[in-house]
C-alpha cells in the first residue's frame, strides 16, 4: 500500500516535517511493509518558506529586521533564484513576543517591509512571494510600507509612526519615496475583509490580545486608513483582512496580487499527481475548525483527494464539530482523554500511535 502523507504544523508543538515524520513511524511501526510519500505542507503561515524552499530549491539568506515591537533582530527568508519567500510571521510574529510583552496598539509591520527591501535592494530578488500568517499586528501594513519609504501624515503634515494608535490621526500618505518593487504575490489563507464584523479587528483582534473596546477603535483606525488610502473597494476584497490587514496592505501600497496559498504549494509540490500515485491519503493540522474550510491546506488536500477518487483521513490535535466533514475519517489527540496542555507536551508521541491504530484498521 502506498500512503501519502501530506500534513501542515501542529502549532506550538510540531512542526508539518515532524508531524509528517511522526505519522510516518506510526505507520511502519504497525507495518514496515507500507511505503509512505511525506510531503510537510503549508498554506502562507509558519512553515510556509522552509515548504516553498523545498519545492523550488533555494537557501536561506539572513538580515536584520525589527520585530513587532521594534526590537532588532535575526530573521531569514528564503531565496530560490530570484524569488524571495517571506514570511511575515518571522519579523512580526506573534510567537516571537512574550505573552507580557504584547501590545497590538503599538505592534507595526516595519520589519517585514525590513525584509522586502533587503530581498530586492541586496539579493536583486525579481519576485516577492509572501506569506500570511502568526503576526502579532494589526496596522493594515501600514509599517512595511513606511519601511518601503512612505510615509503617513496628519492634518499638519507630520510624519506619524507606522502603527495603529497614530493612524487614528492619519490625513494623507506620501507614496512619492516607495521603492521599485517587483512582483508581489501575497499567499493567503483566509477570506476575511478588511473592516467589521468579519475583519481584521474583530476576528484575529482578540488572539493578540485585544479587548471588545480595542477592537472597536481599531477597526476605527482601519477604516481612516481606507479614507486616506481612497480604498473602499479593496478593502472589501476577501482575504485583505488577513495577518491584521497585511493582504490590503501588499496589495494598496505593494502592488500585491491574492493568491491561495495552499493552491501556490500545492503546483509547486506535484500534489494532485502525488495523490493520484496514493492508495491512501493523510493529512491534518493542530485544529480543525471553521476556519479550515476557508482554504486551509488540510481542507485543500480533501478536495484534491476526493477529485482524485482517493479516501483522506485527517490526523488532528483536535476537531470542531463539522470540520469531519471534510474527510472520510478523522482522529484527534483530544479524543484520547487528555487535556490540551499534555496533547501539546506529548504531541509527537501521540501522532504516533494514532497513525499506528490507523495503520491496524
Amino acid at each position: 500500500m502506498r500512503i501519502l502523507v501530506a500534513c501542515d504544523k501542529f502549532k506550538g508543538s510540531l512542526t508539518a516535517t515532524e508531524v509528517c515524520e511522526a505519522i510516518a513511524q506510526g505507520l511502519w511501526e504497525a507495518n514496515p511493509g507500507m511505503v509512505v510519500d511525506r510531503v510537510p505542507i503549508a498554506d502562507g503561515g509558519e512553515g510556509f518558506s522552509e515548504t516553498m524552499m523545498q519545492a523550488l530549491g533555494g537557501e536561506w539568506v539572513e538580515c536584520v529586521a525589527s520585530d513587532a515591537l521594534g526590537k532588532i533582530r535575526e530573521v531569514k527568508y528564503a531565496l530560490c533564484g530570484h524569488v524571495a519567500v517571506i514570511e511575515i510571521a518571522a519579523a512580526a510574529g506573534l510567537a516571537m513576543l512574550e505573552e507580557g510583552d504584547r501590545d497590538i496598539w503599538a505592534a507595526s509591520t516595519f520589519g517585514v517591509g525590513m525584509m522586502m527591501r533587503h530581498a530586492v535592494r541586496e539579493m536583486g530578488a525579481t519576485k516577492l512571494v509572501i506569506g500570511l500568517g502568526g503576526s502579532a499586528t494589526n496596522d493594515g501594513g501600514v509599517g512595511m510600507a513606511a519601511a518601503l519609504g512612505i510615509k503617513f501624515l496628519d492634518s499638519d503634515g507630520n510624519e506619524l509612526e507606522p502603527n495603529p494608535r497614530e493612524l487614528l490621526r492619519l490625513d494623507r500618505i506620501d507614496e512619492s519615496g516607495v521603492i521599485d518593487l517587483p512582483e508581489v504575490l501575497v499567499a493567503c489563507d483566509v477570506e476575511n475583509p478588511l473592516l467589521g464584523a468579519r475583519g481584521a479587528s474583530a476576528v484575529y483582534g482578540p488572539q493578540k490580545g485585544a479587548s471588545p473596546e480595542d477592537v472597536v477603535q481599531l477597526d476605527e483606525a482601519l477604516a481612516q486608513l481606507v479614507y486616506a488610502a481612497d480604498a473602499g473597494k479593496l478593502s472589501t476584497i476577501p482575504g485583505v483582512g488577513a495577518a491584521g490587514g497585511m493582504g490590503f496592505g501588499l496589495m494598496r501600497f505593494a502592488g500585491g496580487k491574492l493568491v491561495k496559498g495552499f493552491e501556490l504549494v500545492a503546483k509547486e509540490l506535484r500534489l494532485e499527481e502525488r495523490i493520484k500515485e496514493a492508495d491512501l491519503v493523510i493529512t491534518g493540522e493542530g485544529s480543525l475548525d471553521a476556519q479550515t474550510e476557508e482554504g486551509k491546506g488540510p481542507a485543500g488536500i480533501a478536495k484534491l483527494a476526493k477529485e482524485a477518487g482517493k479516501p483522506v483521513i485527517a490526523i488532528a490535535g483536535r476537531v470542531e464539530d463539522g470540520a469531519e466533514k471534510m474527510f472520510d475519517q478523522c482522529l484527534s489527540l483530544c479524543s484520547l482523554g487528555l487535556g490540551p496542555s499534555e496533547c501539546m507536551a506529548r504531541a509527537a508521541e501521540l501522532v504516533r500511535g494514532r497513525a499506528r491504530e490507523l495503520a491496524g484498521m
